[in-house]
């Protein structure tokens, strides 16, 4: 009996309380199953490559039947084993015929099929795999609308060779053991002695017009090309690990999810996907704030986020793709029909890409990235903001805002893209040109960074003061437009009439998160957001409870997203001296922790919002992404935020404020990446301490964490390249300490937005 390629690993849990389908994830290929490793016809399963789905049938059948599950695990994102059960025979109350279908993604599927014999006598038994493919575009199989199969079977040889109509996609078949090979199957017939064994692998290889995949039979999962992409992620990633074991589960499946969610674009860049099974592509929003959030892991992704979003900038107007010059790219798209889905295969239907891409890029330098490879993207930062400025605000009103250039297009292009994502508290859809509130806060903290990086890479200090006043004028008229002194929130968008959206939805959490919103406003949006109509217990909702278009089974309409409740967690944070922040990014967190908990210790895209008290653990919403980006990203933001983490690699600064919550116990970050150097934090509720950091380096408290500013130039002891201290520590001092920040401090209050007087004029997001 060969020896299992697959070790153990977690559990799969499909769906908190619930069966669901099983995702095994590697690039731009995925497999959508069921409990049994099954593909069924008429369903959503199948195997994806390049947005097209190449098997829409690979069904496992014993002498007949199906097999029964006892389990899934998943030692990697890129891999699944379904362990599963012949059905008793006749006048046996137990099965005796042990199934394990071990699974491997990467450009195509490799699956091997063990049958064990635990009787006492032999068992004859016929194994057939039945195969179809469709070839069906990825979105016509999201929205169930998949024409008739207009495929090819052809059997040649040893092989299989399954073929689209018009010659542009197939899939190619092959496997061990001699099987029979029909236009639809591949049939073994074996006999298995008692505690004997028998095994077959089954390989399916796409192929695309313009060449073949290079998917071979691997020696292992160790030996597979998936296998090594993962460990070249792990070993460039900074590690974080806490006492708390759900948050400590939910960080290393994370890591496993980003990891394997990552594309190789060419020329070295690597990108992350927006999320399996739907968004396996470069996704201009989510890619964008995943790298934001992925910062602490690995600053490498975010850069090739911003250099692959760069070489597809739109350069000319299109009306049809919405094409502008300078805006960033919403999404990318290889399948077959992506001629016929929103005009193509580049589509830039999207408000918030554009000034995201600047916040960014002046994120990444302050993290350490290549500062060359930051001044190469400038112009394409430039070119952002020019396009904000012609046609972000069209009418010259100081706000940027939407409305699609054909009836093909997205009606709504912020991240509720819904076409009921955006509406009043009486329920009324607003009609466009749409200005929403969180991509003011985008475009303002987009100003400042851009006045950072005049700053920090050209020592342009006129232009950056230049960039500063624009992010103060535009503070100012968003208060003055936005707030809603009544109601005690900040509207969700201005419509085309320039009348107020008045409802409470969580985009309001990322004018927090961006600094956008003043001190004053903060401190009642803050109680806004704690009462029990947006805290669902188990994350922020997308919509209050009070609004009449609420309903907790929407996408956007009451739903939870892990990542908007982490920004609002960040958000909070950001205003910690303001009372109830902290207590609630507590309970936001801790909330979400649980849901995580229900889930396996996968954050879904999205779940549904019911409240906490009526529905335990938390129900799954049917069609959401897992693993998704950005979920997957989360936990990373809430780390950071509660360790009020702010380094500034060109100035050789610091900025840290823990406040980790006391169940979290420890929590530990090594292999931190800031620059050439590697550095070491070692936080708990009392405080934190850093080592790795060289002498002449600044460690502080982040501007909104201090009434003043106040900073201590400290000496750390001597490191070795990995970051760790040298074995001869006879005159070094010990690593620099730094306490925890009493809440609502003694010293003097930050002024508006949680700033105190910095460079940038605010400060940055956690």
């Amino acid at each position: 009996m060969p020896a299992p390629v697959l070790g153990a690993g977690p559990p799969l849990v499909p769906a908190a309380g619930g069966a669901g389908p099983i995702t095994v994830v590697e690039g731009t290929t995925f497999c959508l199953s069921g409990a049994t490793g099954d593909v069924v016809p008429g369903t959503p399963h199948g195997l994806f490559f390049r947005d097209a789905r190449v098997l829409s049938r690979w069904e496992l059948r014993l002498d007949g039947e199906p097999p029964h599950p006892l389990s899934v695990t998943a030692p990697e994102a890129f891999a699944a084993r379904f362990v599963l059960r012949r059905p008793p025979q006749t006048g046996l109350a137990d099965s005796t015929l042990l199934v394990v279908r071990e699974r491997l993604i990467g450009n195509g599927m490799h699956e091997a099929i063990t049958l064990t014999n635990l009787g006492r006598e032999a068992t004859a038994l016929t194994v057939t795999v039945h195969v179809d493919a469709d070839f069906a575009d990825l979105f016509a199989v999201k929205e169930g609308r998949t024409p008739p199969a207009l495929s090819h079977a052809e059997v040649r040889g040893a092989e299989l060779l399954l073929t689209r109509a018009d010659g542009s996609r197939g899939l190619r078949i092959t496997a061990t053991s001699d099987p029979v090979i029909t236009p639809g199957s591949l049939v073994w017939r074996t006999v298995i002695p008692p505690r004997g064994s028998w095994t077959t692998e089954v390989l399916a290889h796409p192929t695309i017009a313009i060449g073949e995949s290079q998917h071979r039979r691997p020696d292992g999962i160790e030996a597979t090309a998936a296998a090594r992409k993962i460990r070249d992620w792990r070993r460039a990633s900074a590690r974080i690990d806490a006492d708390d074991p759900v948050l400590a589960q939910v960080l290393r499946r994370s890591e496993d999810d980003l990891g394997a969610l990552r594309i190789e674009s060419g020329g070295g860049h690597a990108f992350i996907a927006a999320g399996a099974p739907w968004f396996m592509t470069l996704f201009g929003r989510d890619s964008l704030l995943t790298g934001w959030m992925t910062l602490p892991l690995n600053v490498g992704l975010a850069l090739g986020t911003l250099e692959t979003l760069a070489r597809v900038q739109g350069r000319r107007v299109d009306p049809l793709t919405e094409e502008e010059p300078g805006r960033i790219l919403h999404e990318l798209r290889l399948g077959p029909d992506n001629d016929e889905t929103l005009g193509g295969s580049h589509y830039y239907g999207t408000i918030d890409a554009t000034p995201l891409f600047v916040m960014l890029l002046a994120e990444a330098l302050r993290w350490g990235a290549d500062p060359e490879r930051v001044r190469r993207l400038l112009p394409a930062a430039d070119e952002a903001l020019s396009w904000i400025e012609r046609y972000g605000d069209r009418d010259g009103d100081g706000f940027v805002e939407y409305r699609r250039a054909t009836d093909r297009g997205l009606s709504n292009q912020g991240w509720k893209d819904s076409f009921d994502g955006i509406s009043d508290r009486a329920g009324r859809l607003a009609e466009p040109p749409i200005a929403l509130c969180e991509v003011q806060g985008y475009v303002y903290a987009a100003y400042l960074a851009r006045a950072y990086l005049a700053d920090t890479l050209d020592g342009d200090l006129a232009a950056a003061a230049g960039w500063r006043a624009a992010a103060a004028g535009l503070r100012n008229t968003f208060q003055e437009r936005f707030w809603l002194p009544d109601r005690g929130w900040y509207a969700l968008a201005l419509d085309g009439s320039k009348r107020t959206v008045d409802a409470l939805a969580s985009n309001v959490g990322h004018a927090l998160w961006t600094g956008i919103a003043t001190d004053r406003c903060a401190a009642v949006l803050i109680q806004s957001l704690a009462e029990p109509t947006m805290d669902s217990g188990y994350g922020l909702r997308t919509l209050s409870a009070d609004m009449l278009r609420y309903n907790p089974m929407s996408y956007h309409n009451g739903s939870v997203w892990p990542h908007d409740t982490a920004i609002a967690v960040a958000g909070l944070l950001r205003y910690a001296h303001l009372p109830g922040a902290v207590e609630l990014a507590q309970r936001l967190t801790q909330g979400l922790l649980d849901a995580a908990a229900a889930f396996g210790g996968r954050l879904p895209e999205l779940f549904c919002g019911f409240p906490r008290g009526q529905f335990s653990p938390p129900v799954p919403y049917p069609t959401s992404c897992s693993p998704q980006a950005w979920a997957s990203a989360a936990p990373l933001l809430l780390v950071r935020a509660f360790l009020g983490l702010d380094p500034d690699v060109p100035r050789q600064r610091l900025d840290l404020a823990p406040r980790v919550p006391e169940h979290w116990g420890r929590l530990n970050v090594t292999r931190l990446r800031l620059g050439a150097e590697l550095v070491q934090i070692h936080a708990h509720p009392d405080g934190a301490s850093v080592s790795g950091l060289p002498d002449g380096w600044v460690i502080g408290e982040p501007p909104a964490a201090r009434g003043e500013p106040h900073e201590a130039t400290v000496t750390s002891h001597p490191h070795r390249p990995d970051g760790g201290p040298t074995s001869t520590p006879t005159s070094t001092p010990p690593p620099s300490s730094v306490p925890a920040p009493r809440e609502g401090g003694s010293a003097p209050a930050p002024r508006e937005g949680g700033e105190a007087a910095s460079p940038e004029g605010g400060r940055r997001l956690d």
